[in-house]
């Protein structure tokens, strides 16, 4: 069940995007080190062994993970394996503005996803929210020139991002669609490493092909290892913890609007570490996502 949107739900849903943000500029600082699938599958590796001491429990033969694994196997596939493999492959070819900025097409998602497949009730306000945020999405596509979306001139990492998107927002709506123990949800580490013990598995499995098509090769330095530290502390163990309660707490449609906190953040972040500046485009995609937002959060 939700609840009303307090300031510490905020905080939370607050906290997730700016250190996703940071993983997308991350991501495009590493892009050329390391291959993009196996940056995924080292990360998680890595939130495993931090989580190991405070949720080694889960993996015992009467934990309460394994006769809902199936949940958790989905879980893992959507929000592990996926969504995060198919960031950093959108991150090859596309910029961390860009690739936050089609992020923030969540909303939309959010709506369609809990429609089609939960039950979820669509206001007319939040179909003209949604129609906003897609005009955004397509600004950012086109790079401000709609001749390009006539010619389907799309950089393949858009793509990519569009398809992360969908997965997360399935993600989301299964975190709150839950049948297992109470017990196993109010730990937050153990039910991260429920989904972890799968995501593995999925991130290994991608990795592999990543591997037999040749892509090997990785870069070791100080700067990568500096990077992986990051993307396992930051974006992988707190953000995952902070968005899961956020979302148990406000729901999946109110917690999606925080994911355009993303493009902002990532803009500051650019801008700072990569020496990327917003085009006007940016900020006019970036005005009608938040247009969307106002418009979809009306009574």
């Amino acid at each position: 069940m939700t609840q009303r949107l307090t300031p510490g739900t905020a905080a939370l849903l607050t906290t997730a995007p700016l250190l996703w943000a940071g993983n997308a500029v991350v991501g495009r600082l590493v892009h050329t080190m390391i291959p993009p699938i196996t940056l995924n599958f080292v990360r998680w590796v890595l939130a495993f062994a931090i989580l190991l001491p405070l949720a080694r429990h889960v993996l015992r033969k009467d934990s309460p993970l394994w006769p809902h694994w199936q949940r958790y196997a989905v879980l893992g596939l959507l929000g592990i394996g996926l969504y995060n493999a198919l960031q950093y492959m959108a991150l090859q070819t596309s910029t961390p503005i860009n690739v936050t900025l089609v992020g923030s097409s969540m909303p939309v998602w959010m709506l369609a996803v809990g429609s089609l497949f939960f039950g979820a009730k669509v206001t007319r306000q939040q179909l003209a929210g949604a129609v906003l945020s897609i005009l955004g999405v397509l600004i950012v596509l086109s790079r401000g020139e709609w001749s390009q979306l006539l010619a389907l001139r799309l950089v393949p990492g858009d793509l990519f991002m569009l398809l992360a998107t969908g997965s997360w927002s399935f993600y989301s709506w299964l975190l709150v669609r839950t049948s297992e123990p109470a017990g196993l949800r109010s730990d937050w580490a153990a039910f991260l490493m429920a989904q972890l013990v799968f995501g593995l598995a999925w991130s290994g499995s991608f990795a592999g092909v990543e591997w037999s098509l040749g892509r090997t090769h990785i870069e070791w330095s100080w700067a990568l290892a500096a990077a992986l530290a990051f993307i396992a502390i930051g974006p992988a163990v707190l953000a995952y913890r902070c968005w899961g309660v956020g979302v148990q707490r406000a729901g999946p449609a109110v917690a999606g609007f925080f994911i355009n906190l993303t493009p902002l953040f990532a803009a500051l972040l650019s801008a700072a570490f990569l020496g990327e500046r917003p085009h006007l485009f940016h900020g006019v995609a970036f005005a009608l996502i938040v247009g969307g937002i106002l418009v979809s959060s009306r009574r």
